[in-house]
């Protein structure tokens, strides 16, 4: 085991704050989060995710940084400092989580770059039939999808194998405050647009009938995927946290920094696509089919096109490089390989597992009735991460309570006025809420 004390460290509390949101904001929010908003009935989907992000997510955040900055060390690792062998496997089964998700993720982000130099030369498609042709035609070529992924599992190792400080810590702060930009500009044109109201209406006028298991477990699984948590993400980010600085507040920060891009995410797709008349509902599609039609009727479509798929490309990165990190780091810490090496296998072998979910779009390749990329993404979004919440919730709330409380406190041992309200949640609420809309949602 390597010494705990000589870990690397953010730099600082907005370093730290705008690396973990930068893990959360990402394709799970621009991506992932209208197409589910979309297939879910909008604004009422929207107002569930966004009271599960606060209410759950964020306690659940909260859990994982207690024990990140009391075990200092990856989620294994952690776990059995602050809580003995017996909770490993909670930390373990964060690990397999980050791998299946950042297999999947890898493809794609790949997809992003591809997208990107598409739209900088001006091919994407003029209307949802090229687009989709041409989307079908990608997908379908292993070579090219496999080539992408592979770009895209590169410049997550680059980042990831300079460390903390010079790599992850100096990446977010440069490319978060631009993708925050991108985003207002967007959403700005898209609101403004002839014929936005429609979709202004989809997305915020919230019909609760059409309110389901299936949609509020589909909204947990869009908070926990988006916010990172459940497989041990922000327990490692919360590990090289400096002591001195509080965990309540950057908390709060990162959950509405999430939540933010979500919702503005939400405003750049659903007023475009209703103004020129395309269907929201089109599932992963929505991003890379629905889009590329949209902004070629759009009046400097191609400009706003480049900015949006930059954009992607830089949020899909900050996740899957915190998802690298948290891999790497139980290879770094509990089998004391240098970090090069650490971050290089794991990537290699992640970009590997990954291989049948960028061919299975294309080919056929299914598992349980999905293909193999949407089967990895329900797996681990809908299965371990809620699992993994439900499990870091009980233990910080029932077990490690005393710790929270000292981890809550200020300078002079006043603990935060959400102690009492946190511990609630944790013990009995949270436990609860994941349980039945597991069960519920899932239909055993």
């Amino acid at each position: 085991m390597s010494d705990v004390t000589n870990r690397d460290q953010f730099g600082s509390r907005i370093g730290f704050i705008l690396a973990s949101a930068g893990s959360a904001v990402g394709l799970g929010n621009i991506w992932r989060f209208p197409f589910v908003a979309g297939e879910n009935g909008g604004a009422a989907f929207v107002f569930i995710y966004l009271l599960l992000v606060f209410c759950i997510g964020m306690p659940v955040m909260l859990a994982e940084f207690v024990v990140g900055r009391r075990g200092q060390g990856d989620p294994v690792g952690s776990l059995r400092r602050v809580a003995g062998k017996a909770f490993m496997p909670l930390g373990a089964m964060g690990i397999i989580a980050s791998i299946i998700i950042l297999s999947f993720y890898a493809v794609v982000g790949g997809w992003t770059i591809k997208y990107t130099l598409d739209a900088v030369i001006g091919s994407l498609g003029t209307d949802v039939a090229s687009a989709g042709a041409m989307f079908g035609a990608f997908v379908k070529n292993p070579f090219a999808v496999i080539g992408y992924q592979a770009l895209f599992m590169l410049g997550t190792y680059m980042v990831v194998a300079r460390g903390i400080g010079n790599g992850i810590e100096k990446f977010c702060t440069i490319f978060m405050p631009v993708l925050f930009l991108l985003l207002i500009v967007l959403a700005v044109r898209s609101v403004t647009l002839p014929g936005a109201a429609e979709g202004l209406a989809f997305y915020l006028k919230p019909d609760f009938s059409k309110v389901n298991g299936s949609m509020v477990l589909a909204a947990l699984g869009q908070a926990f995927f988006s916010l990172s948590i459940g497989i041990g993400v922000m327990l490692t980010y919360g590990s090289y946290l400096n002591k001195a600085e509080p965990i309540v507040s950057p908390a709060f920060q990162i959950c509405f920094l999430d939540s933010f891009v979500a919702f503005i995410a939400g405003l750049v797709i659903f007023p475009a696509v209703f103004a020129f008349g395309f269907e929201p509902g089109a599932g992963p599609g929505l991003t890379f089919v629905t889009l590329p039609a949209v902004f070629s009727k759009m009046p400097g479509g191609s400009i706003f096109a480049i900015a949006f798929f930059f954009l992607l490309v830089i949020a899909s990165l900050t996740s899957s490089m915190s998802l690298l990190e948290v891999i790497s780091a139980y290879f770094v810490d509990e089998r004391r390989w240098s970090r090069k090496k650490a971050t290089l296998v794991v990537a290699s072998f992640t970009f590997l597992l990954g291989v049948p979910s960028a061919i299975s779009l294309g080919g056929g390749l299914n598992l349980f009735g999905k293909s193999f990329l949407d089967a990895m993404d329900f797996i681990a979004s809908n299965v371990i991460m809620p699992l993994g919440g439900m499990g870091f919730a009980l233990l910080a709330g029932w077990l490690l309570h005393t710790m929270a409380r000292e981890e809550f406190s200020d300078a002079h041992g006043v603990p935060s006025i959400i102690y009492p309200a946190w511990r609630v949640i944790c013990c009995v609420v949270a436990p609860i809420a994941i349980g039945w809309i597991f069960i519920s949602g899932l239909k055993w």
